[in-house]
Formats: structure tokens, C-alpha cells, sequence
């Protein structure tokens, strides 16, 4: 009788332990994209973008271009962008990561470039416009950006990036229009 006991015992030992861990194991599922991160997939594909870069004190003004290819990161939370092109200085490219930050409720963006621009920004949605504030340091002075985004149908978008030394007045440094490459065709 004592054997049976402790068979009982150690049987219901045994499936208490399997349900905690099993119990643990739900809760150890790998967390999943919400809804404002599903919205950073309107940016995956292959863009082209043409715009100019109005007179400013901190580069060459003239017109550029570039293509863009963004792709979802694994695990679905960040859209990656590498773009190459050319601006009044000769060849561009840059390299950016769109994501959305939960505890502060703001996407973010982070970027670098090859003439050694980095910068980071925070930004929201409101309808079809995205906007994006950074501060960044250039000649020892903090400057505010402001980039926004006016989406069209689910193909294009028009772009403006702002500066401004005291965050109240505004100096466009550039304007354009991104269109969503078309999908080849099939064979």
C-alpha cells in the first residue's frame, strides 16, 4: 500500500509538473507584430523617388534620385530600406530601419548614409501622413528635422524634409514623390 502511495505521489508530481510546464511554455511564445507594426508593411517593395534639394546652408542644391528596396526584417517587426541613387554630390546610398516602439507609442526610424549622416527620428501616423521629428547636431549647433510622408494609393507618396534651428520656423531642404516600382510580370 505504501508503494501505491508513493506511485500516486510521484504520478501526480509528475503531471503537475508537465502542466506548469506547459503552462510556462505559452507563455514563452515568441511575441508577434500588433497592428501599428502590420502598417510599416504599406513601405515593403522596390520604390523609386525623385525629388530636389531646395537652397540650404548645409548642402549643394539640384535633383536627385534614388531606388529603394524594403523588406520586413525576420520576425516581422522592422522594415529595412537600402537605397541607392544620386543627389547633387554624386552617388547615394543609405541604409534605414523602420520599427514601432510600444512603450513610447511613436515609430521610429534610424538611419545612415555614405557621406556619414546618421541619425535617428520619431515619428507618428495621423490618416495617410507620417511624420517624423529628429534633432540632430551639425558645425557644434542642434538642429530639429521634420520629414513627412503624404501616402497616395497604396503605389506612391509625396516626401518633404523640414529644418529648423528653434523647432517653430521651418525651411523645406527638399521635397518629392516616391513611386512603388510595378511587380514583374510573370513568366
Amino acid at each position: 500500500m505504501k508503494h501505491v502511495k508513493l506511485a500516486i505521489l510521484l504520478t501526480s508530481g509528475l503531471v503537475a509538473a508537465a502542466a506548469a510546464m506547459q503552462a510556462q511554455e505559452k507563455k514563452m511564445e515568441a511575441p508577434k507584430p500588433g497592428p501599428e507594426v502590420q502598417k510599416l508593411g504599406y513601405f515593403v517593395g522596390t520604390w523609386k523617388s525623385e525629388g530636389e534639394i531646395k537652397q540650404n546652408p548645409f548642402m549643394p542644391t539640384g535633383k536627385f534620385s534614388s531606388s529603394d528596396t524594403c523588406e520586413w526584417f525576420a520576425g516581422g517587426f522592422h522594415v529595412v530600406c537600402r537605397s541607392t541613387g544620386t543627389g547633387p554630390t554624386g552617388p547615394v546610398q543609405s541604409l534605414g530601419i523602420l520599427a514601432y516602439n510600444p512603450e513610447e507609442k511613436v515609430y521610429t526610424y534610424s538611419g545612415i548614409d555614405n557621406s556619414g549622416m546618421s541619425t535617428a527620428a520619431k515619428g507618428h501616423m495621423t490618416g495617410n501622413t507620417w511624420t517624423f521629428k529628429s534633432e540632430d547636431k551639425m558645425g557644434g549647433k542642434t538642429y530639429h528635422g521634420r520629414y513627412s510622408m503624404v501616402t497616395s494609393p497604396a503605389d506612391s507618396y509625396t516626401f518633404k524634409y523640414e529644418t529648423s534651428e528653434d523647432g517653430k520656423k521651418w525651411m523645406v531642404m527638399m521635397d518629392g514623390k516616391t513611386t512603388k516600382a510595378a511587380a514583374p510580370e510573370p513568366k
